[in-house]
């Protein structure tokens, strides 16, 4: 976990979330701009540097596609195209756009975009405020890419959305949780030379286990 800014930053819960942007987060823009990098599991600098016209037509409405620019991506690599899901659709709406800016999160300076560094310390505002630790900006990347992981997506299409170079990058990413091991190894009681043993180790067991951890 990461402490003091050093180590792997959390993967989020869904009750840490929820934490998080109904208590934490105290702007309708922080709402956005951390919910952009939760719901396209883009970094946070391509969250920062989204101009409104990868994000709204010219009514201000959300497309239904985001767009993450070439130039603005790790590397430079290729432009992505993410569909916008509902709950982020909320979010954006919710967000009162600044007239006359180009990018969609506007800096202290005109013609600007907010800073990955200024969005950092919204963060840790916000994390000190419900309790939270362990949390970096890379923490929604790193909880998007393992629940689609967990959810049983493909790696090849989760590359697509998340724009690594090849799978071991990507790989690098995916948490795997203390219950998925269990629940691995306890697999490998149909092996047992002991009949009345074989398949003792139960869902409800591995939950047991935990609890009592």
């Amino acid at each position: 976990m990461k402490i003091d800014r050093h180590g792997r930053a959390k993967v989020l819960t869904q009750a840490e979330i929820r934490l998080l942007f109904n208590q934490g987060f105290a702007t309708n823009r922080d709402r956005a701009l951390f919910g952009v990098c939760l719901f396209t599991a883009c970094r946070i600098n391509e969250a920062c540097t989204l101009q409104v016209i990868d994000v709204y037509d010219t009514r201000a409405r959300v497309r239904p596609y985001l767009i993450i620019r070439k130039g603005k991506t790790k590397g430079k690599l290729a432009t992505r195209t993410i569909p916008v899901i509902t709950d982020l659709k909320a979010l954006l709406s919710s967000y009162s756009l600044v007239k006359g800016q180009n990018y969609l999160f506007p800096g202290r300076y005109e013609g600007s975009y907010i800073n990955p560094d200024s969005a950092a310390r919204i963060l840790r505002k916000a994390c000190r405020l419900v309790g939270l630790e362990g949390v970096s900006t890379h923490s929604f990347r790193r909880t998007a890419l393992t629940n689609m992981s967990n959810a049983g997506i493909g790696l090849r299409v989760i590359q697509e959305i998340s724009g690594h170079r090849d799978l071991s990058q990507l790989q690098n990413y995916l948490e795997v949780a203390e219950a998925q091991v269990l629940g691995a190894v306890a697999s490998l009681s149909m092996l047992s030379p002991v009949e009345y043993e074989v398949g003792k180790y139960r869902e409800d067991d591995l939950a047991t286990d935990l609890r009592q951890q």
